[in-house]
């Protein structure tokens, strides 16, 4: 008895009254917030994917959360049956980069705060995180001189390993910086940043990355035209 007491006082203190235009204006914020998340992650992020395909679900994520948020902060029935629906679901999406994650996380505070109705701390907070991706960025830029992304992959040999592709590159590159390596039994896949010491090294490093492998695809992109 008392502890349903103590449950009824509980969900009375934490149930809000909502209102129309409360609701409306943390959805409209949610929105506009995620959509400059997603501005920000095109512009200054540095992940291999494409930037603005994976920027673009942020107002979905965000706008979504802050639904849910609404929804069942007013019932404490309702948060604990949430928890219990999220305990069987499973977030299958492949996320390979550090820095995917990082911008979901932004996005799903984004939603957690307007859906609270905790709107000038979410606002400031989100201000001051943008700030710190810009600074980053530029901090990046200072100390990084990279210019290419180096993409491979092909059929797996003895003979393609992460040594020995890496000593290829560093004979003919000013700078490298290895983003990610996957291999199996049947394929490999490798991402690099480089930066060519002249563009007659282009041709060496097909040559000398074919000698490992027939089967070796490479792909040259500019490093600022990924988004």
């Amino acid at each position: 008895m008392a502890l349903t007491e103590s449950l009824e006082s509980l969900a009375q203190t934490w149930s809000t009254q909502m209102t129309v235009p409360d609701v409306i204006a943390s959805l409209v914020l949610s929105a506009i917030l995620s959509g400059i998340l997603a501005k920000l992650y095109v512009k200054f992020g540095t992940s291999l994917s494409n930037r603005s395909h994976f920027g673009s679900n942020f107002v979905l994520i965000s706008t979504t959360i802050t639904l849910i948020i609404m929804i069942v902060k007013s019932s404490l029935a309702l948060s604990l049956g949430l928890v219990g629906a999220l305990s069987i679901v499973r977030f299958r999406a492949a996320i390979k980069e550090p820095e995917e994650l990082s911008f979901l996380f932004i996005a799903i505070a984004i939603g957690l705060g307007f859906g609270a109705y905790q709107w000038m701390v979410t606002i400031v907070a989100f201000i001051v995180i943008s700030i710190l991706i810009m600074l980053r960025h530029v901090r990046r830029k200072k100390h990084e001189h990279h210019n290419l992304y180096l993409t491979m992959s092909g059929e797996t040999s003895r003979h393609v390993t992460l040594s020995a592709i890496m000593d290829i590159l560093i004979k003919h590159c000013k700078a490298v910086r290895l983003k990610r390596f996957d291999k199996n039994k049947d394929a490999f896949e490798a991402s690099f940043l480089v930066d060519l010491q002249t563009h007659h090294h282009f041709s060496r490093i097909k040559n000398e990355l074919e000698k490992l492998s027939d089967t070796i695809n490479i792909t040259y992109l500019d490093k600022e035209g990924i988004t």
